[in-house]
Parts: structure tokens; C-alpha cells; sequence
């Protein structure tokens, strides 16, 4: 992915469809498109997957709670989720191995009665899940349970329900996404922040008006099509191309916070079931920590980032602890942070949290905009068929989706035991070895080639964590990362994970970001100040001492 290659073709080409976001949603569309034939830009005001599509609970699922409801309240609209998401489930699976992988939670419960709900209840989620590989659910013993869950509290203990979701690292498959579109020939480009069209004399949109948030130039990309894919900012998109056109979302917070992986001390996650306010929460083990969420709160101020909160911090906290043994202290809290579901809804009056995750395709007739609204992670490829199904109708145009089968960046010949013959190859312990291979996949070696060409960049960049010095040259180079949170909340994940290691790491991820970018020293130092002091606004917002 070449940033100023695109940024050219962005003022000298023609393109068939200009997609504005780039998130799962949007990168999705990308690929779509660009496989169908057509000539596709792709364009974020911020990073690739910068917003909700990087602050997910990190599961490819169709939706335990989703079958409760449907079932309690007859609501066939959350039955029809549920099965999307499961016939999804195994494609997202498929098609980046490296970056999504089968995942074990465990259902604690208190007593007979509640094992055979949550059996049953469990087992017609099996039903749904057609054409799948995923073990089917079990239901365990007290025994069973703790030992492979051994920080639960065995007194309040009865048995457990054991079923399978899948797990991704959202940021890097949504990365993988962007990166196939870009090698089948999109023109992508992160920073690229929209302040107008320009319409025809029907009109119709001819061309999207943006902006380089980096140098501060501007561009016009003309193009036949504008599909927002701006998640829970599509209204801003949708007024600026018409502003007669009624709001359409509900924006609802959801937080996660990050404690240390001896939480659980497990490879299982658990699913708990009985919360305060009627959602599931999970604890699920992410990059070396046990990560709780989530919350569901309205959230009318789309234009700052959500971040996490005393309250919240303490609810989750609250919610997890009746099942442990040892209660966590919220002293052990190493992060977390902060997203937006762009829920759809007409009824102003109904609560976010009974809204369903469902997804609408709207055609503005007055300009011509397509919308893809709302939606979840787990159905991002359904939705950008539908999406691109419906310009092949704009463009009376019939042609294959073929998103099902194409495999993405770095999954290409992937084995998941090569890591093995990594670590031979380049000298590289087990652990860092492992890190490479779950995240660049089959391109891991492209990374280790940089650190082996140059010892200092074989150097971790914490003792505490795998992550070396070369992976952010290679960011830089191949993924488009231009900030130091590009990197290090996102190509790699120790931001959401670790607030106070991130702060220690900032200074040699910045000087090696500086020389690959050719930041100027005063450059180097805004860009590092700017960022820490994003940080400490994090730990002081979540009051960690």
C-alpha cells in the first residue's frame, strides 16, 4: 500500500465508485468492488479501522444473546441475525487464518435448572451454525469447568456450558481487508477527511471533496458512485450530501477494560450471563490479557472519542467478580477503551441496547448516495455484498460476488505450525516467532528480513512484549501507518492493551517513525507530545493510580 501513489491517482483518475470510510464496513465494499472490476477509491478521515471497526469484543459470532431474545420475545428480526452471522462465521474464519481463529467460552452456572437452559439454549445455536467446523456445545461437570477456567469460585460453582465462537484481531483483519482491495488494484489512502461533493446538474454526486489531514492539501475524486460507510457517523455524510434527509442512527457506547491474563489463567473465555442492566458480558483472553466488555449506554457526542470511565470500570468489575475466587482489585487494570455500535432505529423511544445489529442499504434518489448503515463485525462481508449488489444494480450491471472465497493478506499458503521454521530461519525465539505468524501470516518473513538486515531492529521493542523494532519500519513501508497510534494502537495492539507500556515504548516508536516518515525534530516531538498526552488523559479519565 503506497500512500502517495494513491493520493496521485486520487486528482488523475477517473474512478467507478468512491467509498468514504474505511472500516470493516467500507474496506469490505472495497474489496467487493474492485473484484467485481470495478475502479475503486477507498478513503478514512482517520486510520484504517480507527473507530468502531478497531474496538470491537474481538468475536466473529453470531449472537447468544441475539437467540435469547428472538426466542423471548418472538422477534424473528434478531432470529434473522443470528443465522447471518453464523453462516458468516466460518468465512471470516477461512479467509484470514492468521488473524481469526476458533475460541472456547465457557458458561458458568449456579445450578441444574440454569446448565439445561443455557444446554438447550446453546444447542439450537448449534443448529444455526450449517456448514460448520466449530465443536458443538458440551455441558461440563463442576470438575470439568475449573480446570480449565481455575480462578472461578468454586463455591458458587454448579457446572458449565462450554460452546465455540471465533476470536480476530479486528484492527489487523479490517488492515488485511484494505490490503487486499489495494492489491487488486483500489486506491486507498488513511487522513483523508471529506468537506463537500460536487453534483451534476440533476444533482447527482460527480465527485467527493477531501482533504489530506497530513499536508493539508486538497483533493476532488471524481467518481461515478459515493458509497458512506462511516459507521456511526453516517449521518454526517448522509446530510452533507443532502441535508433534507432525516437522521437515521443511534449511536450507542460500548467500553472494554484490559486486566492481567492470571484473571482467568486460561486459554477459555467466559460468556456471564446475569448482568444489572439484562446484556452478557464477556472476559475474554486478547494479547496476553483478560479483556471484560461490554457496556451499552447511549452516546450523543459522535465527535469525541468515547473512553472509558469510573463508572464503567466499576460495573464491569462489578459483573465479573461474583464468579472468581479472588475478586480483581481495579488496581490490576492495565487499560481499555471506548467504541460506537451505529445502531438503526425509527423508534427514538426504545433503548440501544434492544436495538438489533442489523444492516440497512439506502439509495439517496436526490444524489445519488448509497449509505450502508448500521450492521456488525462478524456480517461485514454479507453487508458489503448487499452494498455492491445494489450498484451493480445502479450501474445495470450483473456481476459474481466472490468475497467468500478470497482469501486476504498474509493468508495466502498459511500454515499455522510455520512459525516453527520462522524462528529456525531467523534466529528468533518461540514467542516472538508465534507474534509474527498470528499477525502477518504467510508475510511474516518480509517483517523478519527487515530485522535480520539490521540488528537494532531485531531488538524488542518491550521486554514485556514480542513486538520488535522492525515491525514498525515494515508498518511505515507496507501497512500505511503515518501516526504513532496508527502503530501502536492498531498494527500492533499495545494501546488497548497496556496504557503505561505504551507511554515507555513511545520514544523509540517515534524516533524510528521519524526517519522512515522524515519527520522534522520539531515534527518528532509534536507528534510524541500530542500522543502521550492522549494517554494520560486515558489513565486519568479511567482514575488508574
Amino acid at each position: 500500500m503506497n500512500r502517495p501513489d494513491s493520493l496521485t491517482r486520487f486528482n488523475n483518475e477517473e474512478f467507478d465508485i468512491c467509498i468514504i470510510g474505511a472500516g470493516a464496513s467500507g474496506a469490505g465494499c472495497a474489496l467487493d468492488a474492485v473484484l467485481r472490476g470495478y475502479k475503486v477509491a477507498l478513503i478514512d478521515k482517520k486510520d484504517f479501522a480507527s473507530e468502531t471497526s478497531s474496538r470491537s469484543t474481538k468475536l466473529i459470532h453470531g449472537g447468544v444473546r441475539y437467540l435469547e431474545q428472538a426466542f423471548k420475545k418472538l422477534d424473528f428480526a434478531q432470529l434473522k441475525q443470528v443465522r447471518h452471522g453464523l453462516e458468516e462465521r466460518h468465512i471470516v474464519l477461512k479467509n484470514a487464518p492468521h488473524l481469526a481463529r476458533p475460541l472456547a467460552l465457557m458458561t458458568p452456572v449456579s445450578s441444574w435448572f440454569e446448565g439445561l437452559y443455557f444446554k438447550i439454549g446453546l444447542q439450537l445455536y448449534d443448529a444455526f451454525a450449517i456448514n460448520d467446523t466449530l465443536p458443538k456445545s458440551k455441558w461440563l461437570s463442576k470438575k470439568e469447568v475449573l480446570d480449565k477456567i481455575p480462578t472461578l469460585d468454586p463455591k458458587k460453582l454448579h457446572s458449565g456450558v462450554l460452546y465455540y465462537d471465533g476470536q480476530l484481531d479486528d484492527a489487523r483483519y479490517c488492515l488485511a481487508i484494505v490490503q487486499s482491495a489495494s492489491e487488486q488494484g483500489a486506491a486507498v489512502a488513511n487522513y483523508m477527511e471529506v468537506n463537500g461533493f460536487e453534483k451534476n446538474e440533476s444533482g447527482k454526486l460527480v465527485a467527493v471533496n477531501a482533504v489530506d489531514t497530513r499536508s493539508g492539501n486538497n483533493y476532488t475524486i471524481k467518481a461515478k458512485l459515493v458509497i458512506n460507510c462511516t459507521g456511526p457517523f453516517a449521518d454526517h455524510i448522509r446530510l452533507l450530501a443532502n441535508p433534507a434527509l432525516p437522521e437515521r442512527l443511534r449511536p450507542s457506547k460500548g467500553v472494554h477494560v484490559m486486566l492481567p491474563a492470571k484473571t482467568l489463567n486460561s486459554e477459555y473465555a467466559m460468556l456471564i450471563p446475569k448482568t444489572s442492566d439484562g446484556r452478557v458480558v464477556f472476559a475474554i483472553p486478547f494479547e496476553g490479557a483478560t479483556m471484560i466488555g461490554t457496556t451499552d449506554t447511549e452516546y450523543n457526542k459522535v465527535s469525541e472519542e468515547p473512553m472509558l470511565n469510573e463508572e464503567e470500570k466499576q460495573y464491569l468489575a462489578a459483573t465479573l467478580n461474583p464468579y472468581l475466587a479472588k475478586p480483581v482489585e481495579l488496581s490490576e487494570l492495565r487499560s481499555g477503551f471506548g467504541g460506537l455500535r451505529p445502531l438503526l432505529s425509527a423508534d427514538p423511544g426504545k433503548s440501544t441496547k434492544s436495538l438489533v445489529r442489523d444492516h440497512e442499504i439506502e439509495l439517496d434518489e436526490k444524489t445519488g448516495l448509497l449509505s450502508l448503515l448500521g450492521g456488525k463485525w462478524t456480517t461485514y462481508r454479507l453487508m458489503a455484498k448487499d452494498t455492491i449488489d445494489e450498484a451493480d444494480a445502479i450501474f445495470s450491471q450483473q456481476k459474481p460476488c466472490i468475497t467468500d472465497a478470497h482469501i486476504l493478506a498474509g493468508g495466502e499458503h498459511f500454515d499455522r505450525e510455520s512459525w516453527r521454521k520462522l524462528a529456525t530461519d531467523f534466529a528468533l525465539s518461540d514467542e516472538v516467532a508465534r507474534h509474527l505468524m498470528s499477525k502477518y501470516g504467510s508475510r511474516a518473513g518480509k517483517v523478519a528480513t527487515i530485522a535480520r538486515d539490521n540488528s537494532l531492529l531485531a531488538e524488542k521493542l518491550s521486554p514485556e512484549y514480542p513486538y520488535l523494532k522492525a515491525e514498525v519500519v515494515y508498518a511505515v513501508r507496507t501497512e500505511m501507518a503515518v501516526t504513532l497510534r496508527d502503530f501502536l494502537a492498531r498494527r500492533v495492539r499495545m494501546e488497548i492493551t497496556d496504557w503505561k507500556e505504551t507511554l515507555n515504548v513511545l520514544p523509540v516508536v517515534a524516533s524510528l517513525m521519524a526517519r522512515e516518515l522524515e519527520w522534522t525534530e520539531e515534527q518528532e516531538k509534536k507528534e510524541l507530545a500530542e500522543y502521550a498526552a492522549l494517554i494520560q488523559k486515558f489513565i486519568a479519565g479511567a482514575q488508574l493510580a
